[in-house]
C-alpha cells in the first residue's frame, strides 16, 4: 500500500515539473499504470511505456483527409466502322 502511494505521488509531482511540450505523456501513463497493474503489477513499468507512447502519439502530424479521385469524362465511343465492299 506504501509503494503505491508513493509512486502516486510520484507520478503526480511528475505532473508539475514536467515541460509544456509533454503532450500525452501524462495521459498515456496514466493508461499505461492502470494496464500495468492489471496485467501483473507492473504500473510503474506500464507508466513509464504509457507516457512514450503517447507523447508519441501527441507529436503526430495531423493528416488530411484524402482527397477523391476526379476522373475526366470520358468521350462517347466512336461509331462503327462500314465495311469495304
Amino acid at each position: 500500500m506504501k509503494s503505491v502511494v508513493l509512486s502516486c505521488l510520484l507520478l503526480a509531482s511528475v505532473g508539475f515539473v514536467a515541460p509544456a511540450s509533454a503532450k500525452g505523456c501524462l495521459k498515456g501513463a496514466a493508461v499505461g499504470a492502470v494496464g500495468g497493474h492489471v496485467a501483473g503489477h507492473h504500473a510503474i513499468l506500464g507508466a513509464a511505456a504509457g507516457c512514450a507512447i503517447g507523447h508519441h502519439m501527441a507529436n503526430k502530424p495531423a493528416t488530411p483527409p484524402p482527397t477523391p479521385k476526379v476522373t475526366p469524362p470520358q468521350a462517347p465511343p466512336l461509331p462503327p466502322v462500314p465495311p469495304k465492299a
